[in-house]
């Protein structure tokens, strides 16, 4: 199967568990994409205890997971795309949601 996952929220319990969702997927076998959107672009700043959400965004991607990071939204908050989350358009989460056989946000 392939997995979308849509993040726009800023709530660290929330994210962290929608990437954990996204690492049990890979385990299983399937195919994950996150695309991160609006406020979810603060995703990787939200880190605290116990939810260690960078640590699960960087052992999705490890595991051959993707993570995209909208730009304009990036942009409005006067940051860039990352190694860990790249820069992205509009285009690419129509793809990500046209070619997901499930989609879920968070």
């Amino acid at each position: 199967m392939k997995l979308g996952i849509i993040i726009y929220s800023t709530d660290a319990e929330t994210i962290w568990n929608a990437f954990r969702l996204g690492n049990f997927a890979l385990k299983a076998g399937d195919q994950v994409s996150v695309f991160l959107l609006a406020k979810g672009v603060e995703c990787a700043s939200l880190s605290s205890e116990p939810f260690d959400v960078v640590g699960q965004m960087k052992a999705l991607s490890e595991h051959g997971g993707q993570i995209l990071a909208c730009g304009t939204c990036l942009k409005m908050r006067n940051s860039g795309g990352t190694e860990l989350c790249p820069l992205s358009t509009m285009k690419d989460l129509y793809e990500l949601v046209k070619d997901a056989d499930k989609v879920v946000s968070f």
